[in-house]
């Protein structure tokens, strides 16, 4: 398994992560699409066999039980573990009761008071990887920053991180760390497939502009990109796009569906899988970290640890490139076109 350094932070974290989103039953959003805890159990300890040594969770999903069973399964895999996790949302996202004004978001009450729970979820006395899981527009990053610095000068939290940020609030936060002089992300946390390019905008050359790391996540779309589904047919039964019917009907279109034609071309010339090609898409970028693959089963976690072993070529990327480009307006139209005139000028 590659290690890769995380932005520029000291932290080396496996090529490939371990979501660990679908562990447990779930009565919220996640309903339908988790694993039971046997199956869960397999696919972590097949993930920690593989090399991979970063497991991401989260204190909503499965309403806690992902934290427990995380804390559980590492334990004494401590040492050669890293446990990444995150707060904002309220445990239950208010479906299954309904959160108190500051038991949610990013003040710093709500900051500290998920933070211990999270602690007590994983049986751990810090967390190597502390994220935001969105940005949080009611409370000045001033204060959410500084509650993030307290926890990593008690030594509860070792990085801090955020997920699902705007561009605008991503440099923010980094300005606002430098002006405050306290800890800033190591690390952002995104949206990014071939399906699912938007990142690509103005959070990837971010991240590269200012050294932070960058995770992935629904690298294969929700599993679109997986090869299990088919043009002019329904999502299979209990898949995860037949759960979610309006996430299919959003993929459902023709430039998809020719991307995947490019993905079952490309993984048959490999001996290999739709997903292997597709994770071995973002494995190649250098701007990533590593990729959070969430597999439900063993079956699934085999089919992603394909792509370690698949080497694409400058033509393959290309063709994917060309394939899964999207139509970006403005500015980016007018920065494309006058980009072109630059490079015809230097020629």
């Amino acid at each position: 398994m590659e290690l890769r350094r995380l932005g520029t932070s000291g932290l080396r974290v496996s090529a490939l992560s371990l979501g660990a989103m679908t562990f447990g039953a779930s009565q919220t959003n996640l309903k339908g699409v988790t694993s039971s805890e046997e199956e869960a159990r397999r696919v972590f300890d097949r993930a920690v066999e593989a090399g991979i040594n970063l497991i991401d969770t989260a204190n909503v999903y499965t309403e806690g039980r992902s934290e427990e069973l995380t804390g559980e399964w590492a334990a004494g895999k401590r040492d050669q573990l890293l446990i990444a996790t995150k707060c904002r949302f309220p445990i239950g996202f208010g479906m299954t009761h309904k959160p108190g004004p500051n038991e949610w978001g990013l003040s710093r009450k709500a900051i500290m008071t998920a933070c211990e729970g999270s602690l007590r979820r994983l049986k751990t006395d810090v967390i190597d990887l502390y994220q935001v899981h969105m940005q949080d527009r009611n409370v000045a990053i001033d204060e959410t920053l500084r509650a993030l610095d307290d926890l990593v000068t008690e030594g509860k939290v070792r990085y801090i991180g955020c997920a699902n940020y705007a561009g605008y609030s991503l440099v923010e936060s980094l300005w606002a760390a430098d002006r405050l002089q306290t800890h800033r992300y190591e690390s952002i946390q995104l949206q990014w497939s071939l399906v699912q390019r938007s990142a690509e905008r103005e959070l990837i050359p971010a991240a590269a502009a200012f050294g932070l790391g960058v995770l992935v996540w629904s690298p294969l779309s929700r599993g679109f990109l997986s090869g299990k589904y088919q043009r002019g047919r329904p999502a299979p039964a209990g898949s995860r796009l037949d759960v979610h019917q309006d996430d299919f009907r959003a993929f459902d279109n023709e430039k998809n569906w020719n991307l995947l034609d490019v993905v079952g071309r490309i993984a048959e010339q490999h001996e290999t899988t739709h997903s292997a090609v597709s994770l071995a898409w973002l494995l190649a970028r250098p701007q990533t970290s590593s990729i959070i693959v969430g597999a439900r089963t063993e079956a699934q976690l085999e089919d992603n640890l394909r792509a370690l072993a698949v080497k694409l070529t400058s033509e393959d990327l290309k063709e994917l490139d060309e394939a899964s480009r999207p139509d970006w307006d403005y500015p980016w139209d007018v920065i494309r076109d006058a980009e072109a005139g630059d490079a015809k000028l230097l020629t």
